[in-house]
């Protein structure tokens, strides 16, 4: 089988490394990591490359992508099936399934994760538009001009509150890149935001999956010809519609 996969470049050295053992054909394509802040740019972007799909040289498009805050909810396939983890984010797919993602969370919920790819590629950002509300990334002093000291304080803090929620910072060590960059990396940051460091092994056996064109319906939905995905509530996370 022939499967054309377009993917976070975040998960760029595992997908490779899949790819490389994969029993598929593959194409991979990988988009940066930026568009995952901007949902909707991310959809247009991946709906754009589906319906570019030459039919004729794969017989599936699979999305190296998790549901990714909605960002793939709304994506149609064309005349070919359209294949995707069952994953609320990237975390899943580098622990190998949305159960063992379960249990970490269930253990610890205040825990935020770093990957190798997310590491590298950190810096990448993609402007966002104005209903997605452009420009509250900006720095501080840029907030002042624009806005005021007082109401860019406001913002300021509003924007770092999502610090308090977390007590953990956990690198997912996947076994690839420059390991002690990336650890150095996560414990600095848990310096400085007071968190505790810890680490926990990674699996590729979902990524492994998605290349192998292994698509048991418990882990993937395959959405068929003419069906766009779903976003549900349910332990399924995701479905087809017509």
């Amino acid at each position: 089988m022939r499967i054309k996969v377009i993917a976070c470049e975040v998960l760029f050295r595992e997908l490779c490394l899949c790819a490389a053992r994969a029993r598929s054909i593959v194409e991979l394509i990988f988009l940066r990591r930026g568009l995952h802040d901007n949902p909707d740019t991310l959809r247009e972007r991946l709906q754009s490359i589906i319906d570019e799909t030459d039919e004729s040289r794969c017989q599936a498009v699979a999305l190296g992508y998790a549901l990714c805050s909605n960002g793939v909810a709304g994506l149609r396939a064309r005349g070919i099936p359209l294949v995707l983890p069952r994953a609320h984010d990237c975390i899943t797919l580098l622990l190998g399934s949305k159960e063992a993602y379960q249990r970490q969370f269930s253990a610890r919920p205040g825990t935020y994760y770093y990957s190798g790819g997310w590491v590298e590629r950190e810096a990448d950002r993609v402007p966002r538009k104005p209903e997605d509300g452009a420009g509250l990334d900006a720095p501080f002093d840029e907030l002042v001009a624009k806005y005021g000291r007082d109401n860019a304080e406001y913002l300021w803090r509003l924007r770092s509150s999502w610090v308090e929620r977390y007590t953990h910072a956990t690198f997912i060590d996947t076994g690839l890149g420059d390991l002690e960059a990336y650890r150095a990396y996560a414990q600095a940051v848990a310096r400085e935001r007071g968190w505790t460091y810890d680490e926990t092994g990674g699996d590729l056996d979902l990524l492994q999956g998605l290349l192998d064109a292994d698509w048991d319906a418990s882990r993937f939905l395959i959405v068929p010809p003419g069906h766009r995905v779903v976003a549900t509530a349910a332990p399924d996370i995701v479905r087809a519609e017509g």
